[in-house]
């Protein structure tokens, strides 16, 4: 007993306590490549997996490893709560990446490309291997849309080494002049991305009479033109290379006199920032790489010989290939909301009851109609609404814009520090603006990733206001690929909330209380720990303690604590980290009542839950913030109760059914490896493919009959195929 009361006063001491962040990440992104791996998938399912392990890892390189490299050019010593220093974690890293990138490899030539053919679709690997035929084909088709528009550039004294933007697919080659005294010229030509990297070649009649397509890469058909870039010389070798850059924008927004100005010009340094990673062919001629190597000053460590294509996320356009869906899983159509399936408008529907939304299950219309509805409405006098990432042709943008045109006033934060999103929120904003919006670039120092729209209302017995809350963002593309929660309400203390928070963002106003909901970076961390710290509190006088959470990614150090010190008092812990998890589980005398596990399936799961047993009285919270310093510390999130009974036992019915799923959950084990459960015996739980179901039930159930619209989606599902 004494041991166990010394383990709970300093398990932050020791970092052994811990998962470095970045290794977790890449053990996430493991489990992503377990599905492209996994031989009872869709074929055609098993490539867009592999391509999201190819993203997944540019995304990684450009933003986290670059940081780590930033920290150790400034000889940043400190340590991470695992207790290695920048250097350490690069190191790490490096080795974890290269055998990532083996698997990756071996799946896509070994086992997807033959499974390919095996299935009518032969993908030239090497130009070397065309028939006669279409070795012409090819070649016509370089002459025809290729050759005008290539542009070759050497490398001598007279002209500097070309500038090679970030994420670009090159060919670089080394050329010996013709007739010449035998010295290597460097020369490189950028595979253009303006022209589809999937070439399809003419089908190929099999000996049992049935046609192959037959497709080739678009830098093997240019390497196999490069003498007719280079007429005056013999190419001696060409390789295909790729490099990654330093995409980690510094922008000091204390000293940025307009913050959006700042960004656009970070954002043209991106294609320019420290080379970090470069991808070439395996069986490079050295001497190409040692000029490569000199000339984008790149350790061995982050060079990646491939023995492949390079950046397999031309795989996710292989997957948009037509004649396949045989290979396919059948698309789930989202269902409506059968809160709103009548004739009432929205804001009558919402009046009666809070209405709970769980996309992609549910459709994102509803979220859709509230903005457009309350553009529309003549009683509505105002519009406020928060935007972190949306989508390209954005109906939520049209719905504000017309708002304010129709003279309501409108209030937008556009997040510009969106990673990767800047540029298309940059023009969005500058659209609104014109539009008559008052638009907010969020706050400086702070991320706005609260998803939160609030629409007030004149009506008879005066102003109401109109409130959605959510867990993902206002993109109504993505809400068709990622599971998340939303709750529509007219909560007189949720819609004064609501207004503090808008006036927090615009007038930077702190309210001095809260009613129902937490707002990051000020109030959020400490109701987080109290909530955890009373479970504890109970489970000491011997009343049950449990806490179940679902969320993106657990590395706060002071909540890992708090979960650490909630197990040694009994309290029974069950979390679904999609991600990152730097939370040791089932180590004895520290986290043996906590239970983690990832589900990777067909959507990306992104919605963010919180249940607390509350000692018989359970409470329940949805919101935006993960359990990360960043979230809880240097962004404005939301967290929000549900209160409605009906509603709070279907935000716990979805808890349950994730935390029972033995298809494609992944249960972390005390070393901080991941396991698939074990399944002999068991009926088996895949909970998306569950939460499909149950959406299309309610929909039949409301309906009061077999729906042909219904059965149509039905079917599919219960035959286990989504």
């Amino acid at each position: 007993m004494a041991e166990k009361e010394k383990n709970t006063t300093d398990f932050g001491a020791d970092p052994s306590n811990f998962v470095n962040r970045e290794l977790s990440w890449l053990e996430f992104n493991y489990r992503v490549l377990s599905e492209a791996r996994d031989k009872s998938l869709p074929l055609f399912e098993r490539l867009k997996f592999l391509s999201i392990t190819a993203s997944n890892l540019d995304e990684f390189y450009m933003v986290r490893v670059a940081s780590l490299k930033d920290m150790v050019h400034a000889k940043y010593m400190k340590q991470d709560i695992a207790g290695m220093t920048a250097q350490e974690q690069l190191d790490a890293i490096s080795i974890k990446t290269h055998q990532l990138v083996e698997l990756q490899y071996s799946t896509y030539i070994r086992s997807l490309v033959p499974s390919l053919r095996q299935n009518g679709l032969r993908i030239i690997m090497e130009h070397e291997d065309l028939t006669k035929e279409e070795a012409a084909c090819a070649d016509s088709y370089f002459q025809t849309n290729v050759y005008p528009v290539l542009t070759p550039m050497a490398f001598d004294s007279s002209r500097p080494f070309p500038l090679i933007r970030n994420k670009t697919l090159n060919i670089a080659a080394l050329l010996k002049k013709k007739n010449g005294d035998g010295e290597l010229e460097f020369a490189m030509v950028q595979v253009p991305s303006v022209l589809p990297r999937i070439v399809e070649l003419p089908r190929e009649t099999m000996e049992d009479g049935t046609e192959q397509r037959v497709v080739i890469l678009l830098e093997e058909i240019i390497e196999r033109n490069m003498p007719s870039l280079f007429l005056n010389y013999d190419i001696v070798a060409s390789h295909p290379f790729r490099i990654m850059r330093n995409a980690d924008l510094s922008i000091d927004e204390e000293e940025a006199v307009d913050l959006l100005e700042e960004i656009q010009k970070q954002l043209k340094k991106r294609q320019w920032g420290e080379a970090i990673r470069l991808e070439i062919e395996s069986n490079v001629d050295k001497r190409l790489l040692k000029i490569l190597k000199k000339e984008l000053s790149i350790s061995s460590q982050d060079i990646f010989r491939i023995p492949g294509p390079l950046d397999l996320t031309f795989l996710m356009k292989m997957y948009g290939l037509e004649g396949f869906e045989a290979f396919k899983a059948p698309k789930y159509i989202p269902q409506p909301v059968p809160a709103l399936m009548n004739e009432d408008d929205i804001f009558t529907n919402i009046r009666k009851g809070d209405i709970l939304l769980h996309h992609p299950y549910q459709s994102f219309d509803p979220v859709v109609d509230f903005v457009r509805s309350a553009a529309r409405d003549p009683e509505v006098l105002a519009i406020k609404q928060t935007l972190y990432r949306v989508s390209g042709n954005s109906p939520i943008i049209a719905a504000l814009a017309e708002a304010a045109e129709n003279g309501k006033q409108v209030s937008v934060l556009v997040e510009l520090k969106a990673r990767f999103d800047e540029e298309n929120n940059i023009n969005w904003a500058k659209m609104l603006e014109k539009a008559g919006c008052h638009v907010i670039y969020g706050l400086v120092g702070l991320k706005t990733h609260s998803k939160i729209t609030l629409a007030v209302r004149m009506e008879e017995d005066g102003i109401r206001r109109y409130v959605h809350l959510g867990t993902g963002n206002y993109n109504d593309s993505t809400a068709k690929l990622y599971t998340d929660c939303g709750i529509l309400t007219c909560d007189p203390q949720i819609g004064e909330d609501a207004t503090a928070v808008f006036n927090m963002l615009s007038g930077y106003s702190e309210p001095k209380a809260w009613n129902k909901l937490s707002v990051a970076p000020l109030w959020l961390r400490n109701r987080f720990l109290r909530m955890i710290r009373r479970e504890t509190a109970h489970a000491k006088e011997g009343r049950r303690g449990h806490i179940m959470a679902k969320m993106n990614s657990l590395c706060d150090k002071e909540i890992i604590k708090a979960l650490y010190e909630a197990s040694c008092a009994g309290v029974e812990i069950e979390l679904v980290i999609r991600g990152i998890c730097c939370l040791r589980a089932g180590v004895p005398g520290l986290s043996e009542h906590i239970h983690v596990r990832s589900i990777v399936g067909n959507f990306l799961e992104h919605s963010r839950i919180f249940y607390f047993l509350n000692d018989g009285s359970p409470e329940v919270y949805m919101g935006s913030a993960d359990w990360m310093p960043r979230n809880l510390d240097r962004r404005v999130e939301i967290l929000f109760p549900v209160e409605d009974e009906a509603l709070k036992e279907q935000v716990i019915h979805i808890l349950k059914i994730e935390l029972e799923d033995n298809v494609k959950a992944h249960i972390l084990q005390p070393d901080g490896t991941y396991e698939k459960e074990d399944k002999r015996g068991k009926v088996l739980i895949n909970s998306q493919e569950q939460f499909c179901l149950e959406a299309v039930q309610r929909v039949k159930e409301y309906r009061g009959e077999d729906d042909p619209a219904v059965t149509r989606i039905f079917k599919p599902i219960e035959s286990g195929n989504i």
